[in-house]
């Protein structure tokens, strides 16, 4: 994927199992690297063993084995270290962004050389501030220097400078969770280290609006109380910001949010890159082509149902977008597909990752843990959005290859002895089994991967080099790095916006600026996502919106009927479709920046074309929250107040309305059912797409003659033939 403008870097450029030039060419900087990583993630392997082993391996420093704190320290300590290890490759240069970035962070530096500390201390955190903003805010030439490859050096001195604040958490851990309120002076020194180091990080793999979004929170906190009215607040000084943030074991860096990555993204991200590593990929491809036939839509319907199946295995939308892309990009072009199209079409799907269970995405285990919900509970909620995800694709590609009349291609046909490989799907069963027998995690994902690799050994056709698992290893920690550093960073934001009480203030006025008005406050809700998901990853959006938003939506559902739990559950469902609708959603669309880097397209372009497939997804998210049987497509809320058997025919026919809502909005966007429509029949017909996806039967019904009129009853004019290529 080509990296936005301010976000220098991105996970797909940190492959390290697949580039075997790079692999080739690695001199000793790059081995060490690379051990680290493996190191890394046998460490997190190795949590998950160690409550069964305690008694039997009893060995000096186990506590970072089992205390909770030391823990998730280690866990950043090796994200921090891992990540500048691994920025430090590539060159920077100056933007915009980051000048922004190194001018946020000088209220914080000046209110840190405030404090009375040592001058070893006020120096050490001098350093490492200068080693974060200085490639971010001079040129790539200054006179006759040039400073292109300066982060290559500053970035390794942070990687060496990020094991003092975790060393010093090591020694001292017994006495740092007594003393948050009133930290020590190297207390204060090495927090001040470690925040800068990770927003520095955040900056290098994501560009400057998160970490500038913490240091708004940061200067928030710091000065709010000079601010008029209900915008003001106490205000804290720095000792005390840095004590929170570093100390407390339940807030700042080491909190609940980082405690997501430490026991849930860690362990899929790992899956996700060992089976890619051990080759299992192309067997993937091959039973969706398999699965689709040979008609003109083929290519377009292998495209949906392959991203379903690579979302099995992995949560990240842009990866598995470009994975698609690349394998069905021959089959579309030989159909026909215009390439915009094509591209848009691909994002769209690729972006289904995001929803598809049993592997969500980090907002799907910040949910487990800010709602307390066992994550199979999630899992279910999902699948009722993965559906209609993938419906939409479904019918946009279905009517656009009628309209086109586009040519069936030549399809690979390599079916022989294909079904035997369906086994790739057990260790996946295994997880699904698992948790509903009430195992954690951590362990079920750990066994899944280690059926992978049993599984791969057994079957001589993908049985790769034993190398490949330990370049999995590495490269999944890798690719969880900027996921990690954002997560961290989330909690920072969560834990600063609970200190100045703005919640509880953003929450009393979207009540009152909705005027209890549920679908104003929906409006808000969708639109404050999609804003934040411009410029934030996925989890640091759901977490300002569950801590900004959800209060109120969640008051304003129950005031409409709604019983709470189902309110609740819906809200934040709500909430986490919107931020991951991110993905697909212009100018930053990261998904379609993927499909763009394969099929060569602008792209802008690309997103909006993404957009135009993804539409009915818009509509659909804000009847989550309309009545309570909007809440069915979600499964859990009505199951939990009705038992199974009564919500059972509301639940089918909330999701079959809602595929008729998403097919009558395609055809009105493509203009096209059985013949073309002029603009007015378009908007007719879109107008009972929206009137289908919501609640009421009153709206159902005369969405559904007017969807039968055009789609059925409508006269088909003559048309040639379609070819076969």
């Amino acid at each position: 994927m080509a990296p936005a403008q301010n976000s220098p870097l991105d996970a797909d450029s940190l492959n390290l199992a697949q580039d075997k030039q790079a692999t080739s060419a690695k001199g000793p900087f790059e081995h060490f690297t690379t051990l680290l990583l493996i190191v890394a993630a046998l460490y997190h392997l190795y949590l998950v063993v160690h409550p069964f082993l305690h008694n039997i391996i009893d060995f000096k420093g186990s506590s970072i084995f089992e205390l909770t704190q030391l823990q998730r320290a280690t866990h950043v300590f090796f994200v921090v270290v891992c990540g500048y290890l691994l920025t430090s490759r590539h060159q920077r240069q100056f933007t915009p962004g980051g000048a922004v970035f190194g001018l946020l962070t000088l209220p914080v530096v000046w209110e840190f050389f405030k404090l009375d500390l040592p001058l070893v201390a006020k120096a050490a955190g001098a350093v490492v501030w200068a080693l974060v903003v200085l490639p971010a805010v001079l040129p790539a030439r200054l006179g006759k220097f040039n400073l292109s490859n300066l982060s290559r050096y500053t970035d390794t001195l942070l990687a060496l400078a990020g094991c003092l604040p975790y060393l010093y958490l090591l020694r001292n851990y017994e006495q740092i969770i007594y003393r948050a309120v009133t930290p020590e002076a190297w207390d204060m020194g090495m927090a001040f280290m470690l925040i800068v180091s990770v927003l520095g990080l955040v900056y290098r793999f994501l560009g400057p609006v998160l970490p500038a979004l913490v240091l708004v929170f940061i200067a928030y906190n710091l000065y709010g109380n000079q601010l008029p009215g209900a915008l003001g607040t106490a205000g804290m000084p720095l000792d005390m910001l840095l004590g929170k943030l570093y100390s407390e074991t339940e807030a700042g860096l080491f909190g609940i949010i980082t405690a997501v990555s430490l026991k849930y993204l860690v362990y899929f991200t790992l899956l996700g890159s060992v089976i890619t590593a051990l080759g299992f990929g192309p067997v993937i491809a091959r039973l969706a082509l398999k699965a689709v036939g040979r008609s003109p839509a083929a290519p377009g319907r292998a495209m949906a149902l392959m991203s379903v199946f690579m979302g099995l295995f992995s949560g990240s939308g842009a990866a598995d977008t470009q994975f698609v892309a690349t394998v069905t990009k021959p089959l579309m072009q030989a159909a026909g597909y215009d390439k915009l199209v094509a591209a848009g079409l691909t994002a769209t799907a690729g972006s289904i990752a995001l929803v598809t269970p049993p592997v969500l995405g980090s907002i799907a285990f910040v949910m487990v843990e800010v709602l307390n919900i066992p994550y199979l509970s999630i899992c279910v909620m999902a699948l009722g959005p993965c559906l209609l995800y993938l419906a939409s694709v479904w019918c946009y590609n279905e009517l656009y290859v009628r309209r086109e009349q586009l040519v069936s291609p030549q399809m690979p046909d390599d079916g022989k002895g294909l079904v035997r490989h369906l086994y790739v799907f057990l260790p996946l069963m295994l997880i699904m089994v698992m948790l509903y027998l009430g195992y954690n995690v951590s362990l079920a994902v750990t066994l899944a991967l280690v059926s992978f690799i049993i599984l791969g050994y057994l079957d001589k056709d993908v049985r790769p080099p034993f190398r490949r698992i330990w370049e999995g290893l590495a490269d999944g920690f890798a690719h969880l790095v900027p996921i990690g550093a954002a997560v961290v960073s989330a909690n920072m934001i969560l834990t600063l916006m609970v200190l100045t009480g703005l919640p509880s203030k953003v929450s009393q006025a979207l009540t009152l600026v909705s005027d209890h008005n549920l679908l104003l406050g929906t409006l808000f809700g969708a639109g404050f996502s999609l804003l934040l998901g411009m410029g934030i990853p996925p989890v640091a959006t759901y977490v300002l919106t569950s801590a900004l938003v959800a209060p109120s939506l969640v008051s304003l559902a129950v005031a409409n009927g709604i019983p709470q739990e189902a309110a609740l559950l819906s809200t934040h469902m709500f909430l986490f479709y919107y931020a991951i609708l991110a993905d697909v959603t212009p100018p930053v669309a990261l998904s379609a920046f993927a499909s763009a880097s394969v099929w060569g397209t602008d792209p802008i372009k690309t997103g909006f074309a993404t957009a135009r497939v993804a539409l009915p997804k818009y509509f659909l998210g804000l009847f989550f929250l309309m009545a309570f049987q909007a809440t069915a497509i979600l499964i859990v809320p009505v199951v939990q107040v009705m038992g199974v058997a009564a919500a059972l025919p509301l639940i089918v026919y909330r999701l079959a309305s809602s595929v008729l809502g998403i097919l009558f909005i395609s055809g009105a966007t493509l203009g096209y059912t059985r013949s073309p429509l002029q603009r007015w029949e378009s908007w007719l017909l879109g107008l009972a797409g929206v009137a289908a996806l919501s609640p009421y039967w009153w709206l159902n019904i005369p969405a559904f003659l007017v969807g039968a009129y055009f789609f059925w009853l409508r006269k088909t004019p003559a048309s040639p033939a379609v070819v076969s290529a």
